[in-house]
């Protein structure tokens, strides 16, 4: 991959970045992403029920009316954290300047503590639609990072990077948690890690996802992901976030809990939606694992 971007960050743009980011990471305990298909229910919901909400801002940017009033409604209840989709972080096309300065818009509109995006690209000259996988090289470092960079100082605040799923690899000549921390260590930024995506992985290419989880920085993850996923093969795993979560992730979650702490969690599902209250039943799971972990730590 050709590094298009020129990397113009020095070190006083990074130190105005730190300095002038919003508040820092405020979440904790467990969360929920918020889907426009679920909106009646969770304004419906026990205000204790969930922690935090999850929206991506790319659906909600400029949205008004009626769902714009029910996204405040909620955005007043529970704080909110922002996942996007489309700035397509590795791609080779130039950074979406508008996107980024409406994304900040929103994030700053509803005090958004913790935005993250995938380490992927999904757009050239047109929107793909997809999230494609990086190439696992060196000069790919370079090139998503300068452009994490970038839109750190265009956000004005430190985002959060997350671990795609994928199944046709691009060329590897670095092994894929070494590109991830190569990556999250060039570009100065946090880690949001999404422990189904890395289940999938490391049984579709065949490695040890506790030794992955050994090999993250600890000081680097600041929200993780859990979802379902749907089981073609014994050695082929779909990311679907269109089912419950099931005991191979919760026991691998139970893990990275040892490991990092009770890192603020989301459970993530994007069709297939069930009654509320059974996404909220695998909620107070996640908030029994990190309550049993702050008990033994």
């Amino acid at each position: 991959m050709t590094n298009t971007t020129t990397n113009t960050t020095t070190n006083t743009t990074t130190s105005t970045v730190n300095s002038t980011k919003t508040k820092l990471n405020t979440l904790q305990g467990a969360g929920l992403g918020l889907r426009r298909a679920m909106l009646p229910e969770l304004l419906a919901m026990d205000s204790t029920a969930v922690d935090f909400l999850e929206c991506a801002p790319d659906n909600w940017i400029d949205v008004g009316g009626a769902y714009g009033n029910q996204l405040m409604s909620l955005a007043e209840q529970y704080p909110l954290s922002c996942h996007g989709l489309s700035l397509s972080l590795g791609g080779p096309a130039p950074l979406d300047r508008d996107l980024l300065k409406r994304t900040r818009q929103f994030l700053d509109r509803h005090q958004v503590p913790l935005f993250s995006e995938h380490l992927s690209y999904c757009s050239d000259e047109a929107q793909l639609y997809d999230l494609l996988p990086l190439p696992f090289t060196d000069e790919a470092v370079l090139h998503v990072a300068a452009r994490i960079r970038e839109v750190q100082d265009q956000l004005m605040r430190r985002i959060a990077v997350e671990n795609i799923s994928y199944y046709a690899a691009p060329f590897q000549a670095l092994a894929e948690i070494d590109f991830l921390n190569a990556v999250v260590r060039e570009a100065d930024c946090d880690l949001l890690l999404d422990i189904n995506n890395l289940y999938v992985n490391s049984v579709n290419h065949n490695y040890d996802a506790s030794a992955y989880l050994a090999a993250v920085p600890a000081d680097k993850v600041v929200c993780i992901h859990v979802a379902g996923h749907y089981d073609e093969a014994p050695d082929l795993k779909i990311d679907t976030h269109g089912a419950a979560v099931k005991t191979d992730v919760w026991q691998l979650l139970q893990q990275a809990y040892q490991r990092f702490g009770a890192v603020p969690t989301v459970l993530e599902r994007d069709f297939n939606f069930p009654p509320l209250a059974e996404l909220l039943t695998e909620v107070s799971h996640v908030r029994h694992l990190q309550q049993r972990e702050a008990s033994y730590g």
